[in-house]
């Protein structure tokens, strides 16, 4: 739908050019929410490269749906800036950042760097036997069984612990964590969002005062005891890292392999090529991340910018919807299809830039992990004959329930 002005939205300024209006419905509309990736694929036949977005839902921003803009925005922190990029309900008498996201280069460098040696590739190689002793235990509990809903049998519970055992945050709570960021990504509910804050704050501070007398090998205690530069950092560095690690690790891995399993389930065909093909993992990999990455990525901008003939002015938002830029037809011919064999390009399911995913290393593990010992044991499977794919709303697109038989 396009027009000057959206009924609910806040109003349009008065620069933004009426046939670049849209309300687009990305993460809460019927359309988005039946097939959402799909529809982010579609947005280059239907929108232009550029369009200002007014949502009464999600707020008013600029979005971009082209790989090359969203590759330059990610890469230009000094013009465009993630400071306030999430929308979480904070306490501003007691404001904490979400770090290291919505902290800027040259700063960010020294957050980022206390879990760079965690989170390198050797350290996560070093996980590998972990997880598959992890993968198998799951499937374990329920191959008998010859069904499944994979989203909490398997989905949820693989790379939740995993990420548990990372921050070094106790297993029999990850229920609990994953209720508190369902209901802050998704359940699109202030009352929700802000009771889902305060069970995680009051829950975070209690396990920073542990972590501050106890140290371990975890992240958590990683974070309260560094001293980047030897200057410890501050009780809300301390909270604003741990939270904003906390909500990014429990839901995006959770999403991911929703997503690639619902694929799985309805291409046999596409099971046996990754089955009989096991040296092209990697590229296996990269593909169904470029096909079904979960998350987008918001910025300000620090002063006016033109791209693309398209003016927006310092203080309007940015969106750059990371899954239709994975579906860029001028960076991934017939981008639809799914070719383990597509010659390596960047992708953004990740981000990019020097906000790029700390985890990025570690996600691709867990699915590598996850595809492999599951085809070992599950090769063929299928969604239950009455199944009916739904997403849940938000900022990470994931599906509610695949339930599979076999």
């Amino acid at each position: 739908m396009a027009g000057p002005s959206v009924p609910g939205a806040v109003a349009i300024p008065p620069h933004v050019p009426p046939e670049l209006v849209f309300d687009t419905g990305v993460t809460v509309g019927a359309e988005f929410l039946a097939a959402p990736h799909e529809f982010m694929a579609s947005l280059h036949q239907t929108h232009p490269p550029i369009f200002y977005n007014a949502s009464p839902a999600i707020g008013n921003s600029w979005m971009t749906i082209k790989h090359e803009d969203a590759f330059f925005a990610l890469r230009h922190p000094e013009l465009f800036t993630t400071l306030g990029a999430t929308p979480f309900p904070r306490d501003p008498d007691n404001y904490f950042m979400m770090i290291p996201l919505e902290i800027d280069p040259p700063d960010h460098r020294k957050y980022r760097a206390i879990l760079d040696p965690m989170l390198s590739p050797r350290a996560v190689a070093d996980l590998e036997t972990y997880i598959r002793s992890l993968t198998n235990e799951l499937i374990d509990g329920f191959i008998d069984q010859r069904q499944c809903e994979f989203t909490t049998d398997f989905g949820r519970p693989m790379p939740v612990s995993v990420f548990l055992n990372f921050m070094g945050l106790p297993q029999d709570m990850r229920d609990t964590f994953v209720g508190w960021a369902m209901d802050l990504l998704h359940a699109m509910d202030r009352t929700k969002a802000a009771a889902a804050m305060r069970g995680i704050e009051a829950y975070l501070a209690q396990v920073i005062r542990e972590k501050t007398d106890k140290p371990d090998a975890g992240a958590v205690s990683a974070i309260v005891h560094a001293a980047p530069d030897g200057v410890a950092l501050t009780e809300r560095e301390i909270f604003g890292f741990t939270f904003f690690l906390f909500i990014a690790g429990l839901d995006t891995v959770f999403a991911t392999l929703n997503n690639i399993w619902v694929w799985l389930a309805r291409n046999p065909d596409r099971r046996r090529e990754i089955i009989t093909h096991p040296e092209n993992a990697s590229g296996q990999v990269e593909e169904l991340l470029r096909a079904f990455s979960v998350t987008f990525s918001g910025r300000t901008l620090r002063q006016d910018v033109e791209l693309r003939g398209v003016k927006m002015k310092a203080g309007e938002k940015l969106n750059s919807l990371l899954p239709a830029c994975n579906y860029d037809p001028d960076i991934f011919p017939d981008p639809m299809r799914i070719d383990f064999d597509r010659p390596r390009k960047p992708i953004l399911a990740f981000a990019g830039g020097v906000h790029s995913c700390m985890g990025a290393h570690l996600a691709r593990l867990e699915i590598k992990i996850g595809l492999q010992e599951w085809l070992r044991r599950i090769p063929d499977f299928a969604l239950k004959s009455d199944a009916e794919i739904s997403y849940w709303p938000g900022g990470v697109i994931g599906p509610k329930a695949v339930p599979l038989v076999w």
